[in-house]
Protein backbone atom coordinates (compact mmCIF):
# COMPACT_ATOMS: atom_id res chain seq x y z
CA UNK A 1 0.00 0.00 0.00
CA UNK A 2 1.66 3.67 -1.10
CA UNK A 3 2.26 5.89 1.45
CA UNK A 4 0.39 9.23 1.51
CA UNK A 5 2.20 12.29 0.83
CA UNK A 6 1.78 14.98 3.01
CA UNK A 7 2.08 18.43 2.27
CA UNK A 8 1.77 21.17 5.44
CA UNK A 9 0.62 24.69 4.16
CA UNK A 10 2.12 27.54 6.37
CA UNK A 11 0.85 30.94 5.46
CA UNK A 12 4.08 33.48 6.37
CA UNK A 13 3.92 37.40 6.95
CA UNK A 14 6.10 39.41 7.95
CA UNK A 15 7.66 35.96 10.25
CA UNK A 16 10.99 35.99 10.20
CA UNK A 17 12.08 36.31 13.89
CA UNK A 18 9.37 33.00 13.96
CA UNK A 19 10.29 31.14 10.85
CA UNK A 20 13.49 29.12 11.63
CA UNK A 21 12.21 27.98 14.73
CA UNK A 22 8.85 27.38 13.38
CA UNK A 23 10.69 24.97 10.44
CA UNK A 24 12.97 22.92 12.93
CA UNK A 25 9.62 22.11 14.94
CA UNK A 26 7.61 21.06 11.79
CA UNK A 27 10.84 19.19 10.51
CA UNK A 28 10.88 17.32 13.73
CA UNK A 29 7.35 16.16 13.75
CA UNK A 30 7.78 15.50 10.04
CA UNK A 31 10.68 13.33 10.68
CA UNK A 32 8.30 11.16 13.31
CA UNK A 33 5.52 10.99 11.04
CA UNK A 34 7.77 9.34 8.16
CA UNK A 35 9.98 6.96 10.34
CA UNK A 36 6.34 5.77 11.66
CA UNK A 37 5.38 4.89 8.21
CA UNK A 38 2.42 7.47 9.23
CA UNK A 39 3.67 9.49 5.50
CA UNK A 40 5.72 9.38 2.51
CA UNK A 41 9.17 10.58 2.19
CA UNK A 42 7.79 12.55 -0.28
CA UNK A 43 5.90 15.14 1.87
CA UNK A 44 6.90 18.56 2.17
CA UNK A 45 6.76 21.23 4.21
CA UNK A 46 5.44 24.45 2.45
CA UNK A 47 5.59 28.33 3.30
CA UNK A 48 3.45 30.56 1.60
CA UNK A 49 5.03 34.31 1.93
CA UNK A 50 2.41 36.27 1.67
CA UNK A 51 4.42 40.21 0.54
CA UNK A 52 6.32 40.24 3.38
CA UNK A 53 8.56 43.00 3.60
CA UNK A 54 11.20 41.53 6.40
CA UNK A 55 13.59 38.45 5.55
CA UNK A 56 10.60 35.96 5.47
CA UNK A 57 11.05 34.77 1.88
CA UNK A 58 14.57 34.91 1.63
CA UNK A 59 14.85 32.43 5.22
CA UNK A 60 12.39 29.78 3.17
CA UNK A 61 14.74 30.12 -0.12
CA UNK A 62 17.59 29.03 2.43
CA UNK A 63 15.40 26.10 4.14
CA UNK A 64 14.64 24.67 0.73
CA UNK A 65 18.47 24.88 -0.97
CA UNK A 66 19.83 23.46 2.59
CA UNK A 67 16.90 20.68 2.51
CA UNK A 68 14.88 19.08 0.29
CA UNK A 69 12.20 18.99 2.83
CA UNK A 70 11.29 22.41 2.90
CA UNK A 71 9.23 23.84 -0.56
CA UNK A 72 8.06 27.60 -1.06
CA UNK A 73 5.17 29.72 -2.64
CA UNK A 74 5.99 33.28 -3.19
CA UNK A 75 2.81 35.40 -3.78
CA UNK A 76 3.60 38.25 -6.07
CA UNK A 77 1.99 40.77 -3.49
CA UNK A 78 0.38 40.83 -0.08
CA UNK A 79 -2.98 39.15 -0.71
CA UNK A 80 -4.01 38.65 3.02
CA UNK A 81 -3.98 35.59 5.01
CA UNK A 82 -7.23 33.74 3.84
CA UNK A 83 -5.81 34.14 0.04
CA UNK A 84 -2.42 33.11 1.04
CA UNK A 85 -3.90 30.03 2.10
CA UNK A 86 -5.73 29.18 -0.30
CA UNK A 87 -2.28 29.69 -2.87
CA UNK A 88 -0.46 27.89 -1.06
CA UNK A 89 -3.61 24.61 -1.44
CA UNK A 90 -4.14 24.90 -4.92
CA UNK A 91 -0.49 25.29 -5.41
CA UNK A 92 0.03 21.56 -3.80
CA UNK A 93 -3.44 19.96 -4.25
CA UNK A 94 -2.05 17.81 -7.36
CA UNK A 95 1.46 17.14 -6.18
CA UNK A 96 0.14 14.84 -2.47
CA UNK A 97 -2.67 13.38 -1.16
CA UNK A 98 -3.14 15.60 1.70
CA UNK A 99 -2.41 18.88 3.10
CA UNK A 100 -2.64 20.00 6.57
CA UNK A 101 -2.80 23.96 7.34
CA UNK A 102 -0.93 25.63 9.45
CA UNK A 103 -0.15 29.44 11.33
CA UNK A 104 3.61 30.02 11.02
CA UNK A 105 3.42 30.77 14.72
CA UNK A 106 2.67 26.83 15.84
CA UNK A 107 0.37 28.22 18.40
CA UNK A 108 -1.30 25.01 16.96
CA UNK A 109 -0.60 21.75 18.87
CA UNK A 110 1.36 19.91 16.63
CA UNK A 111 0.92 17.02 18.03
CA UNK A 112 -3.08 16.80 17.14
CA UNK A 113 -1.23 15.71 13.24
CA UNK A 114 -0.86 12.67 14.79
CA UNK A 115 -5.08 12.57 15.13
CA UNK A 116 -5.91 14.22 12.42
CA UNK A 117 -3.78 11.65 10.02
CA UNK A 118 -5.28 8.51 12.42
CA UNK A 119 -8.79 10.03 11.70
CA UNK A 120 -8.43 10.83 7.51
CA UNK A 121 -7.23 6.46 7.46
CA UNK A 122 -10.52 5.81 9.13
CA UNK A 123 -12.25 7.59 6.08
CA UNK A 124 -12.20 11.49 7.27
CA UNK A 125 -11.38 13.79 3.99
CA UNK A 126 -11.83 17.22 6.44
CA UNK A 127 -10.22 16.91 10.11
CA UNK A 128 -10.69 20.22 11.90
CA UNK A 129 -8.72 21.45 14.42
CA UNK A 130 -10.70 22.87 17.45
CA UNK A 131 -8.94 24.57 20.77
CA UNK A 132 -10.57 22.82 23.95
CA UNK A 133 -10.31 26.18 26.06
CA UNK A 134 -8.85 29.86 25.35
CA UNK A 135 -6.66 30.11 28.53
CA UNK A 136 -4.14 31.65 26.56
CA UNK A 137 -5.82 34.52 25.63
CA UNK A 138 -6.69 37.80 27.20
CA UNK A 139 -10.32 37.96 28.49
CA UNK A 140 -10.96 40.79 25.44
CA UNK A 141 -9.96 38.37 22.45
CA UNK A 142 -11.40 35.69 24.55
CA UNK A 143 -14.70 37.68 24.35
CA UNK A 144 -14.87 39.08 21.29
CA UNK A 145 -13.79 35.56 19.56
CA UNK A 146 -16.73 33.29 21.34
CA UNK A 147 -19.10 36.30 20.54
CA UNK A 148 -17.86 35.77 16.78
CA UNK A 149 -18.95 32.17 15.92
CA UNK A 150 -21.99 32.77 18.43
CA UNK A 151 -23.05 35.92 15.75
CA UNK A 152 -21.91 33.31 12.74
CA UNK A 153 -23.96 30.70 14.28
CA UNK A 154 -26.76 33.11 14.49
CA UNK A 155 -26.83 34.51 11.19
CA UNK A 156 -26.94 31.07 9.49
CA UNK A 157 -22.94 30.92 8.25
CA UNK A 158 -22.05 26.96 8.80
CA UNK A 159 -18.71 27.42 10.74
CA UNK A 160 -17.15 25.03 13.47
CA UNK A 161 -16.96 26.53 17.09
CA UNK A 162 -13.14 27.38 18.21
CA UNK A 163 -11.75 27.01 14.89
CA UNK A 164 -9.23 29.02 12.93
CA UNK A 165 -7.26 27.55 9.76
CA UNK A 166 -5.68 24.83 11.18
CA UNK A 167 -7.38 21.21 9.32
CA UNK A 168 -6.45 18.43 7.49
CA UNK A 169 -8.46 18.31 3.53
CA UNK A 170 -7.86 14.98 1.09
CA UNK A 171 -7.17 15.59 -2.30
CA UNK A 172 -11.12 15.23 -2.96
CA UNK A 173 -11.51 17.55 -0.40
CA UNK A 174 -9.32 20.11 -2.09
CA UNK A 175 -10.92 19.34 -5.47
CA UNK A 176 -13.90 20.34 -4.07
CA UNK A 177 -12.38 23.70 -2.59
CA UNK A 178 -11.07 24.71 -6.43
CA UNK A 179 -14.62 24.12 -7.49
CA UNK A 180 -15.45 27.34 -5.06
CA UNK A 181 -14.32 30.67 -7.52
CA UNK A 182 -15.36 33.58 -5.23
CA UNK A 183 -13.17 36.63 -4.79
CA UNK A 184 -14.64 37.43 -1.22
CA UNK A 185 -12.85 34.69 0.67
CA UNK A 186 -13.84 33.27 4.04
CA UNK A 187 -12.50 29.33 4.09
CA UNK A 188 -13.40 28.73 7.60
CA UNK A 189 -17.40 29.19 6.20
CA UNK A 190 -16.50 27.79 2.52
CA UNK A 191 -15.05 24.45 3.49
CA UNK A 192 -17.74 23.18 5.87
CA UNK A 193 -19.87 23.38 2.43
CA UNK A 194 -17.61 21.03 0.94
CA UNK A 195 -19.56 18.31 2.37
CA UNK A 196 -17.52 14.78 2.66
CA UNK A 197 -16.86 13.07 5.60
CA UNK A 198 -15.32 15.73 8.44
CA UNK A 199 -14.48 15.11 12.23
CA UNK A 200 -12.79 17.11 14.95
CA UNK A 201 -8.97 16.96 17.03
CA UNK A 202 -9.45 18.94 19.91
CA UNK A 203 -6.18 20.82 21.42
CA UNK A 204 -4.99 23.45 24.05
CA UNK A 205 -3.02 26.25 21.66
CA UNK A 206 0.22 27.27 23.05
CA UNK A 207 1.92 30.82 23.24
CA UNK A 208 3.09 32.41 20.03
CA UNK A 209 6.93 31.61 19.34
CA UNK A 210 8.23 35.06 18.59
CA UNK A 211 7.00 38.31 16.93
CA UNK A 212 3.69 39.67 17.46
CA UNK A 213 0.45 38.92 16.24
CA UNK A 214 -0.50 39.27 12.82
CA UNK A 215 -4.75 40.19 13.48
CA UNK A 216 -5.06 42.89 15.35
CA UNK A 217 -8.30 43.63 16.40
CA UNK A 218 -9.49 45.74 13.16
CA UNK A 219 -8.48 42.78 11.21
CA UNK A 220 -10.03 40.24 13.40
CA UNK A 221 -13.19 42.98 12.92
CA UNK A 222 -12.50 43.09 9.16
CA UNK A 223 -12.27 38.77 8.97
CA UNK A 224 -15.90 38.80 10.86
CA UNK A 225 -17.37 41.33 8.96
CA UNK A 226 -16.01 39.22 5.59
CA UNK A 227 -16.96 36.51 6.88
CA UNK A 228 -20.82 37.20 8.01
CA UNK A 229 -21.19 39.09 4.60
CA UNK A 230 -19.85 36.61 2.82
CA UNK A 231 -21.49 33.63 3.69
CA UNK A 232 -25.21 35.03 5.02
CA UNK A 233 -28.02 37.42 3.80
CA UNK A 234 -29.39 37.53 7.35
CA UNK A 235 -28.08 41.44 7.44
CA UNK A 236 -30.28 42.61 4.73
CA UNK A 237 -33.32 40.57 5.84
CA UNK A 238 -33.03 42.03 8.96
CA UNK A 239 -32.99 45.18 7.50
CA UNK A 240 -36.50 44.48 5.33
CA UNK A 241 -38.04 43.36 8.99
CA UNK A 242 -36.63 46.14 10.86
CA UNK A 243 -38.49 48.69 7.71
CA UNK A 244 -41.72 46.61 7.91
CA UNK A 245 -41.92 46.75 12.06
CA UNK A 246 -40.88 50.58 11.60
CA UNK A 247 -43.67 51.01 9.08
CA UNK A 248 -46.32 49.31 11.45
CA UNK A 249 -45.20 52.05 13.93
CA UNK A 250 -45.43 55.12 11.52
CA UNK A 251 -48.67 54.07 10.70
CA UNK A 252 -49.76 53.31 14.75
CA UNK A 253 -48.91 56.86 15.01
CA UNK A 254 -50.12 58.19 12.05
CA UNK A 255 -53.66 57.31 13.20
CA UNK A 256 -52.79 57.91 16.88
CA UNK A 257 -51.76 61.64 15.88
CA UNK A 258 -54.78 61.90 13.55
CA UNK A 259 -57.33 60.59 16.51
CA UNK A 260 -56.13 63.52 19.04
CA UNK A 261 -55.96 65.94 16.52
CA UNK A 262 -59.89 65.48 15.68
CA UNK A 263 -60.23 65.40 19.76
CA UNK A 264 -58.21 68.75 19.80
CA UNK A 265 -55.95 67.52 22.05
CA UNK A 266 -52.53 67.62 20.41
CA UNK A 267 -49.27 67.90 21.91
CA UNK A 268 -46.81 70.55 20.75
CA UNK A 269 -43.21 69.59 21.13
CA UNK A 270 -39.95 69.46 19.20
CA UNK A 271 -37.77 66.84 21.58
CA UNK A 272 -39.73 64.05 19.89
CA UNK A 273 -39.85 65.15 15.87
CA UNK A 274 -35.89 65.98 16.24
CA UNK A 275 -35.41 62.23 17.73
CA UNK A 276 -37.79 60.44 15.27
CA UNK A 277 -35.55 62.44 12.57
CA UNK A 278 -32.35 61.69 13.70
CA UNK A 279 -33.23 58.18 14.71
CA UNK A 280 -34.88 57.24 11.43
CA UNK A 281 -32.04 58.73 9.59
CA UNK A 282 -29.21 56.83 11.29
CA UNK A 283 -31.25 53.54 10.56
CA UNK A 284 -31.73 54.50 6.70
CA UNK A 285 -27.67 55.14 6.29
CA UNK A 286 -26.91 51.89 8.86
CA UNK A 287 -29.04 49.99 6.06
CA UNK A 288 -27.74 51.66 3.13
CA UNK A 289 -24.40 50.68 4.62
CA UNK A 290 -25.30 47.08 5.03
CA UNK A 291 -26.79 47.03 1.63
CA UNK A 292 -24.31 48.90 -0.04
CA UNK A 293 -21.59 46.24 1.83
CA UNK A 294 -23.13 43.40 -0.82
CA UNK A 295 -23.51 45.29 -3.65
CA UNK A 296 -19.70 45.99 -3.46
CA UNK A 297 -19.15 42.34 -3.19
CA UNK A 298 -20.98 41.52 -5.92
CA UNK A 299 -19.43 44.25 -8.12
CA UNK A 300 -15.83 42.33 -7.33
CA UNK A 301 -17.39 38.69 -7.75
CA UNK A 302 -17.96 40.08 -11.43
CA UNK A 303 -14.92 41.24 -11.90
CA UNK A 304 -13.67 37.97 -11.68
CA UNK A 305 -9.97 39.13 -10.72
CA UNK A 306 -7.59 36.58 -10.07
CA UNK A 307 -7.05 35.76 -5.58
CA UNK A 308 -3.54 35.68 -5.95
CA UNK A 309 -0.83 35.51 -8.43
CA UNK A 310 2.51 33.10 -7.75
CA UNK A 311 5.27 34.27 -8.54
CA UNK A 312 7.71 31.38 -7.72
CA UNK A 313 7.00 27.84 -6.47
CA UNK A 314 10.14 25.95 -5.07
CA UNK A 315 9.61 22.42 -4.59
CA UNK A 316 12.22 19.82 -5.26
CA UNK A 317 8.96 17.08 -6.26
CA UNK A 318 7.50 19.32 -8.74
CA UNK A 319 11.13 20.15 -10.53
CA UNK A 320 11.99 16.60 -10.61
CA UNK A 321 8.36 16.23 -12.99
CA UNK A 322 9.10 19.08 -15.11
Amino acid sequence: MRENILYVVIPCYNEEEVLPETARQLKEKMTSLMERGLIARDSRIVFVNDGSKDRTWPIIRELYEQDPLYAGVNLTRNRGHQNALLAGLMTVKDDCDITISIDADLQDDLDAMDEMLEKYHNGCDIVYGVRSKRETDTFFKRFTAQSFYKLMKLLGADTIYNHADYRLMSKAALEGLSQFKEVNLFLRGIVPMIGYDTDVVTYERHERLAGESKYPLKKMLGLAFEGITSLSVKPIRFITFLGFFIMAVSIIVAIYSLVQYFMGSTTQGWTSIVLSIWGVGGLLLFSLGVVGEYIGKIYLETKERPRFLIREYLNRNHDNDR
